[in-house]
């Protein structure tokens, strides 16, 4: 990589701006200042409390943020309900706070139009099927509010749908939780897989009307962790017109830091602590665990070996970029925040990536997999009204 290299990624990204899969600044702000955000001012650098802020996304060359309204998966029923609509309120606010900067955007038309004004194309995306609380009718609301994919599952199985790290229950998806998939076809939601296991891919996508995605997900020929997509999953994106974004986690691009990363959460256990915590207590303690035991070190290379192998099983068109920042403790070295994405292209061009595919890596993916959807769902919807299936009576 040169900095003619770099010129050249941030010109390219200029016209072409990053489409992010999944950023999760609004459990972050929760975490540390309960949404206060007097005290986390994105309009200012947060280096060093936050990954994000307005102008480290404008450096990093970001048009459009999907924002991720996620809550913890230990929380169920109308506690993780109540607790993704603060996340939403959240995205809201911030919408409102930075009006010049942030666009709020449900469809691919708002994306562009996000684009043309100047402004990022924020959409708000909910990671875990336990959002729902098994209900349909709060699926219908979350999209009435504004989230354009949820992700099926987070770090453990819900009742319908199997985690990629948790141990198998229903085999996949359950008879609900296909028509949870029907049902966001329906909707215009689009079906988010990250997180979820491997049959749960492959149910999802044999059930599917619409293009699915991955928001931050890799290769798992690469790195062989369960997070990550498998050959035979990629190879079917082209037929089923999704888009599988690359994540920047070490944890699951590494295949070094995978045992790391296991002994560093255990450490955060024994002190009392979630290991996805990224307070500045918690943060205390990985550096101190850190010091002790040092982490390999991925790199942008590492991130662009993932992106070689997604496109060629998965072909240029369905690849895209999801970096996950705000929600993990560790980055790899020289992608440290969101400000970094034009080392990433420029990774890319001095591998001989052309600017027409780094094009469609960066915005064109993105717009086309939700454009696609919206597509799908007027067909679908045409065909079908809203489902009131129950869980107990499709599961019995």
């Amino acid at each position: 990589m040169t900095q003619d290299h770099l010129a050249r990624a941030r010109a390219l990204l200029a016209e072409h701006p990053v489409v992010d899969g999944h950023n999760d600044l609004p459990w972050a702000l929760r975490e540390q200042v309960r949404y206060d955000l007097d005290r986390r001012d994105l309009a200012t650098d947060q280096t060093g409390r936050l990954h994000t802020d307005i102008p480290r996304l404008r450096a990093g060359g970001v048009g459009a943020q999907f924002w991720s309204v996620y809550v913890r998966s230990d929380l169920a029923g109308d506690r993780a309900v109540s607790a993704t609509l603060e996340q939403i309120d959240a995205v809201d606010q911030l919408l409102a706070r930075y009006p010049a900067d942030l666009a709020p955007a449900l469809t691919a038309d708002d994306m562009e139009a996000a684009r043309a004004s100047g402004r990022i194309a924020s959409l708000k995306g909910a990671e875990g099927g336990h959002s729902i609380a098994n209900s349909l009718a709060t699926l219908r609301a979350l999209y009435a509010l504004g989230v354009r994919y949820m992700t099926l599952t987070h770090n453990d199985n819900i009742a319908w749908a199997d985690s990629a790290t948790d141990e198998p229950g229903v085999g996949g998806l359950s008879a609900f939780g296909r028509e949870v998939v029907r049902e966001m076809n329906r909707l215009g939601m689009l079906v988010d897989l990250s997180h979820v296991a491997a049959t749960t891919m492959r149910d999802a996508l044999a059930v599917a009307e619409a293009p699915v995605i991955f928001s931050h997900s890799s290769a798992r020929a690469v790195c062989d962790h369960p997070r990550n997509i498998p050959d035979d999953v990629l190879a079917q994106l082209p037929a089923n017109g999704g888009v599988a974004m690359a994540t920047f986690v070490p944890k699951f691009i590494l295949p070094e830091a995978v045992e790391w990363t296991h002994r560093a959460d255990e450490n955060m256990r024994a002190h009392g602590l979630h290991p996805l915590d990224t307070t500045e207590r918690a943060m205390k303690v990985h550096h101190a665990f850190e010091a002790s035991r040092p982490r390999p070190l991925a790199t942008p290379s590492t991130v662009a070996d993932h992106l070689d192998h997604m496109r060629e099983v998965a072909g240029i068109d369905h690849i895209g970029i999801g970096g996950d920042y705000d929600g993990t403790a560790f980055t790899p070295e020289g992608l440290e925040d969101v400000s970094t994405y034009p080392t990433l292209i420029a990774e890319l061009l001095s591998r001989g990536w052309s600017d027409h595919d780094l094009a469609k890596l960066t915005w064109h993916n993105a717009v086309r997999v939700l454009r696609d959807a919206e597509d799908a769902a007027r067909a679908v919807s045409a065909r079908r009204g809203p489902s009131n299936a129950t869980l107990e009576e499709l599961d019995g």
